[in-house]
């Protein structure tokens, strides 16, 4: 059973709009193909946790270093010293914060599933989702990437670029709402984990090469989309 669909919000564009992008960033940039580099569910997991606030390549360090470190598995995370592990993450920004939340996930994963991560992602999503957020450190952004990337369930991923670009484009949501912003997606796109998947994705990849805090507007593939680009093309 999926996520329910939420209630669409005053003034929700439509679903033709909303695939609309969809299809100019896939033709703009083709297959993204995330999660990045993972090998499987666990680590896209880690990866979810220390992706928060800092850029993907210092995540990617993070990563390599505690491969390197055979400190990856759920059980070596428990065992570790907080100190070391914190020390090996150091990369990723936070570290001291998201060693505890790494520590957290393990031993919440260890005591409840015996390290059984398939048992874990096959509950029912609204379930998981519940269960994923009464984790220390796994707030709605978090759980939605451990829904999408790891459990393959169609929840949309919302973040600070996808909130840049829809305000942008002046189809934001009234008020900053986490679940608002995720409601101009799950009511105006089929329940798709794929097409989520690489929306989110193109929709960073957009925001990293056009939609960054200063646009570069020339060329943007919705331009003709978008009144804050059209202003600043015009010089207002």
């Amino acid at each position: 059973m999926g996520l329910p669909p939420h209630k669409k919000v005053m003034n929700s564009p439509s679903p033709s709009v909303i695939l609309g992008i969809y299809q100019r960033l896939y033709g703009a940039y083709g297959p993204q193909r995330w999660w990045p580099g993972a090998e499987d569910s666990w680590e896209v997991i880690v990866g979810a946790i220390l992706t928060q606030n800092t850029a993907w390549a210092n995540v990617d360090r993070a990563l390599a270093r505690l491969k390197a470190a055979q400190a990856l598995a759920p059980s070596r995370i428990r065992e570790l010293p907080q100190e070391e592990l914190a020390q090996l993450i150091r990369s990723s920004g936070y570290f001291n914060t998201k060693a505890r939340k790494l520590k957290a996930f393990a031993q919440h994963l260890g005591q409840r599933y015996g390290d059984d991560l398939a048992a874990l992602l096959r509950q029912d999503p609204v379930a998981l989702r519940r269960e994923l957020l009464s984790i220390y450190g796994i707030g709605q952004e978090t759980a939605d990437d451990i829904l999408l990337y790891a459990a393959g369930t169609p929840s949309f991923v919302i973040d600070a670029y996808t909130r840049r670009i829809l305000g942008r484009l002046g189809i934001a949501p009234k008020g900053d709402a986490y679940d608002a912003f995720q409601a101009v997606f799950h009511a105006n796109l089929p329940p798709d984990a794929s097409l989520f998947n690489e929306y989110h994705a193109l929709l960073d990849r957009h925001a990293k090469v056009a939609c960054r805090k200063l646009p570069l507007c020339q060329g943007c593939p919705l331009l003709d989309l978008c009144p804050t680009g059209q202003g600043l093309q015009r010089g207002g």
